[in-house]
């Protein structure tokens, strides 16, 4: 991987008049100083609850909007300054799968080689080779209007490579995919990267940005509030949690006693899957003293374990929201995104 930055944006804002329909005096702050770096051959991921101004990050980074101020560039190229550079060094693919329902999936991505002024034999061949690569080969002679909502997202995402982009822009590009279809985009989407391409990914699916990215933004209310990888993200959550669950409801209250001894902090109590937590700082020491606590107290104990926090658990300490990672989508105008 390389460390030369391939997308740099310093400071972009970009202000919506606030109100019903945008009528308002007050100003909805879409992105509010957003900055980010992603190096070449790389994932960054882009975490935020819905309306916290990831697309809107996301539009003006690929031209489809102007900050109110802050610069940018994509593969050197300002995306203010020089916006037609940047549109042939980057590929896009949003929640919505940008097809042609009444072509084929070979004329879709045929159509898209010649506006990028593609020679007609490149374009067919190239149509051929990413139909083949995203294993859709069988139903290149159908209209897309025929595929399933994962070939469909796969075409899109196809298209937004038929220029060889170095850099891909991917809106949420799973939402709404069941999940062996998602498992097959993070396949396409590790294989891009690995060949060098440098992906700018934001979605809901906190599984999704775990395992694709290699450094996470946390936006929300338009600004950055948390970067870091996975892992650095979780341990600001603290260290792990134990988690116990008793065999028996009526041994609950004396289970909760025997952890408070502990001195690992408060016990929580979800009575009706009779389960105890609390912060285990000692780790497996923690556990092992649970477990000989508990068994010189004559509680039977159904499943014991020491777990470190989740990337949902980061979230939610950042947020204060959990995170949407369902079939949610931002919204459609650049006015209720801000929202």
């Amino acid at each position: 991987m390389s460390s030369s930055p391939a997308v740099i944006a310093e400071d972009l804002v970009k202000h919506y008049p606030g109100g019903r329909g945008g009528r308002g005096h007050d100003v909805v702050r879409a992105a509010d100083g957003i900055s980010l770096t992603v190096p070449e051959g790389s994932v960054l991921g882009v975490l935020g609850p819905n309306g916290a101004g990831k697309t809107t990050t996301v539009r003006m980074l690929t031209t489809l909007i102007r900050p109110d101020s802050g610069r940018a560039t994509v593969a050197g190229a300002d995306v203010v300054h020089d916006p037609q550079a940047v549109r042939r060094l980057i590929g896009v693919s949003g929640q919505y799968a940008a097809v042609d329902e009444y072509l084929t999936g070979y004329e879709n991505l045929e159509m898209v080689g010649r506006l990028y002024h593609l020679s007609a034999q490149d374009s067919r061949r190239r149509a051929r080779q990413l139909l083949e690569d995203f294993r859709l080969e069988d139903a290149a002679d159908r209209p897309a209007k025929t595929y399933s909502g994962g070939m469909r997202r796969r075409l899109d995402l196809a298209g937004a490579l038929v220029a060889r982009p170095p850099v891909i822009f991917l809106d949420e590009p799973t939402t709404g995919l069941d999940p062996r279809s998602r498992g097959d985009m993070w396949d396409v989407i590790g294989d891009l990267v690995r060949e060098g391409t440098t992906v700018l990914l934001t979605t809901q699916y906190l599984e999704e940005a775990d395992r694709l990215a290699d450094n996470i933004l946390v936006v929300d209310h338009g600004r950055v509030i948390a970067e870091g990888t996975a892992d650095q993200l979780k341990d600001q959550v603290g260290g792990g949690r134990l988690h116990v669950t008793v065999a028996d409801a009526s041994d609950i209250r004396l289970a909760r006693e025997v952890l408070e001894g502990l001195g690992e902090g408060q016990v929580e109590v979800e009575e009706h899957t009779r389960e105890l937590t609390l912060p285990a700082a000692g780790g497996t020491r923690t556990l092992v003293d649970a477990v000989q606590r508990l068994g010189d107290r004559g509680i039977t104990v159904q499943d014991i374990g020491v777990r470190r926090p989740t990337l949902d658990d980061a979230f939610l300490s950042l947020t204060g929201r959990p995170a949407e990672g369902s079939e949610g989508t931002e919204h459609k105008t650049d006015q209720e995104d801000a929202r």
